[in-house]
């Protein structure tokens, strides 16, 4: 087994296992992930910040089992750290003491700005952005990071979590307006260079109204990750969100085990997106565990992948392409027929990413077996392909994937993702350059080929032979009047 980093991550609220294995340089994935709501700050706001007996227990019965899961798979590192629960807490030591001494396992705690580098780190690397703002909410603080042109620029870190506002407001019944004017007073302190019209909703809050948004929406996608929506077209949602009572958070398609504090959390987050002057909120699915190990990983700032170097893109070959066919011409072939074609697209420098993927995973759908692989790459694009693309080009590229010679692109699949795929003229001339493409190549991965367009008649000449090529382009899906000539 490639080498593994567990990195295991204690907040107020929850505790977090998350283990990644390496597949090359610059490619990894994640292979377990464990959680528990463990509380440990439960109680800790209202006596001056100690961590409480029944939350420590909890906290360490799941440590325990963390290490059990830790040794299974055979991790060559672990971190863990902790944050503001920790961090505030005036008796923390007896509690590191007894983890370090019993468990063997060292607890690093981390401050806030620390906190908020880690989920800027996470979003700059994996999300398809380059500018905004992160805001994770956790149960003690808000940790949030500015990100221009791809790097992090400046953090901090607010007193604000959802715990803490449970027990310091809302276990006391507290008039909502009370608890708006607390938030304001704390945002006060956020440097005024804290403006951006995207915000990354990191961490629990933000996911269980993404998830929410998504059911109520009907979007046709179920990732979480760099899942976008207005704040305009659901502000007023999550304004009735925070003023609602518990047994009512159901109808807002809100998960049992979020009800205790998610009105909080509503709360915070809407009122920072206000204050930021924020427009729309992307979603992160990555947060302060994949910031960790990617800042293990690149070792010192601005912590940034290699340009041109998707981690997801390259985990899945390294893990799926073991077959190791040659790439040979593909993508030159590609190139030359995309130019060809490009006044046939809608848009097409939008689709030059899209058409660079699709070659460089062609051939993952080999490994389990040749028959149907265009849909076990589809299959595999859909759940692997995570960081670094929109859900737009998720969706086109697992579709292409899909393409057959004689059928073309997929129907079904494109009838399912219909309003995040681009026109439907601009599918069928992106599969037939695919297509085509994987037909010339498989027929002598060495050649070269020339191409010509005149009126509606493609002419395809190489310096190698194109006899087995000829029955395959017969048999394509044609499209409108375009003909096909080999000489």
């Amino acid at each position: 087994m490639a080498k593994c980093t567990a990195i295991i991550d204690i907040g107020s609220n929850s505790a977090r296992l998350a283990i990644f294995q390496n597949t090359s340089k610059s490619g990894f994935h994640l292979i377990c992930e464990q959680k528990s709501r463990v509380r440990i700050g439960e109680g800790a706001y209202a006596h001056h910040g100690r961590l409480q007996k029944a939350g420590m227990e909890r906290a360490f019965n799941t440590l325990e089992s963390f290490m059990q899961t830790i040794v299974e798979f055979k991790a060559s590192k672990v971190v863990a750290i902790a944050t503001s629960a920790l961090r505030d807490a005036p008796n923390k030591d007896f509690f590191l003491d007894r983890v370090a001494k019993k468990l063997g396992l060292h607890i690093k705690i981390i401050h806030g700005k620390e906190e908020a580098l880690y989920g800027g780190i996470a979003a700059s690397n994996l999300l398809p952005l380059n500018d905004g703002i992160t805001i994770d909410i956790g149960g003690g603080s808000s940790d949030m990071a500015l990100i221009k042109k791809g790097e992090i620029v400046e953090t901090f870190s607010l007193d604000l979590g959802t715990v803490r506002l449970k027990e310091l407001f809302f276990d006391k019944d507290s008039d909502i307006k009370s608890v708006r004017h607390y938030i304001q007073s704390a945002l006060k302190a956020l440097p005024p260079s804290f403006q951006a019209t995207t915000a990354i909703g990191i961490g629990g809050t933000a996911r269980t109204l993404a998830k929410a948004i998504i059911q109520k929406s009907g979007y046709p996608f179920g990732k979480l990750h760099a899942f976008s929506y207005l704040l305009s077209e659901h502000q007023g949602y999550l304004e009735e969100i925070t003023t609602s009572k518990m047994d009512i958070l159901p109808s807002y398609h809100i998960k049992e085990n979020r009800h205790d504090t998610i009105r909080e959390g509503t709360l915070i987050l809407l009122e920072i997106l206000q204050h930021i002057g924020a427009k729309k909120v992307t979603t992160s699915g990555v947060g302060v565990r994949e910031g960790l190990f990617l800042h293990r990983k690149l070792s010192k700032a601005p912590y940034r992948l290699p340009i041109n170097s998707n981690p997801s893109v390259k985990s899945i070959r390294d893990r799926f392409d073991i077959l190791s066919l040659p790439h040979g011409n593909k993508k030159e072939i590609a190139r030359k027929l995309y130019a060809l074609f490009a006044s046939k697209l809608d848009k097409p420098e939008k689709y030059t990413k899209i058409m660079e993927t699709l070659f460089d995973l062609s051939n993952i759908g080999k490994v389990l077996t040749i028959y149907q692989q265009n849909r076990h790459a589809s299959y595999i694009a859909m759940q692997e392909l995570n960081y670094g693309f929109t859900h737009k080009e998720m969706a086109l590229i697992s579709l292409l994937l899909y393409t057959k010679n004689k059928r073309g692109y997929h129907k079904a699949l494109y009838k399912q993702y219909k309003t995040l795929l681009p026109p439907k003229k601009t599918v069928k001339w992106l599969a037939f350059i695919y297509t085509l493409t994987l037909i010339l190549h498989r027929n002598s991965a060495k050649a070269t080929h020339t191409f010509t367009l005149e009126k509606e008649t493609l002419f395809i000449t190489s310096n190698k032979s194109l006899y087995l090529a000829m029955e395959a382009i017969s048999e394509m899906k044609k499209l409108g009047n375009l003909a096909i000539k080999i000489g």
